[in-house]
Parts: structure tokens; C-alpha cells; sequence
């Protein structure tokens, strides 16, 4: 197993991870600045105001993003358990 190997390795690994993570955290990301947008707007200083509404948008999102998340995730690893001992050789 070679170093070219392994920051390909690690490169595609962060790559995945960024692609599964990034509607969850958009999602929470959108949701947070219309609540502080909101906020600063009506001047209601409340904390805990952001909370159900990034927990629901967040399951939604998990909802309609969670197939393609699994099928991502099960390819990525097929992938790597086939690629595995051409790795090692």
C-alpha cells in the first residue's frame, strides 16, 4: 500500500463524507439564519427559538435525503471492500 494510495483513500473518504453531510448542515444552516434573520428583525432574543424549527427541518431533510444518503454510503463501501486487496497486494 503505497502514500498515493491512501490520500486517494482518505480523499475519496472525505469526499463522501462532505457529500452525506451537506444537506443535514445546509439545511440547519438556511433554517438557523431565517430564525436569527427573524430575531434580529422583531428583536426577540429568545435561544431557544432556533431549536424545533432546525429539529423538524432536519428530520425533513433526513427524510427526503436519506435513501440517497444510504445508497452513497453502501456504494462507497462496496467499493472499498472490493478494492481492498488490490490495495494490499
Amino acid at each position: 500500500m503505497t502514500d498515493t494510495v491512501i490520500i486517494e483513500l482518505a480523499l475519496r473518504t472525505m469526499l463522501v463524507s462532505l457529500k452525506l453531510s451537506a444537506p443535514i448542515l445546509l439545511t440547519s444552516l438556511v433554517i438557523g439564519f431565517a430564525i436569527s434573520l427573524f430575531q434580529s428583525m422583531t428583536q426577540i432574543q429568545e435561544f431557544t427559538l432556533s431549536f424545533v424549527p432546525k429539529l423538524i427541518g432536519v428530520g425533513v431533510a433526513l427524510l427526503i435525503c436519506g435513501n440517497w444518503m444510504l445508497h452513497t454510503l453502501i456504494t462507497f463501501t462496496l467499493d472499498l471492500f472490493e478494492a481492498l486487496p488490490s490495495m494490499l497486494a
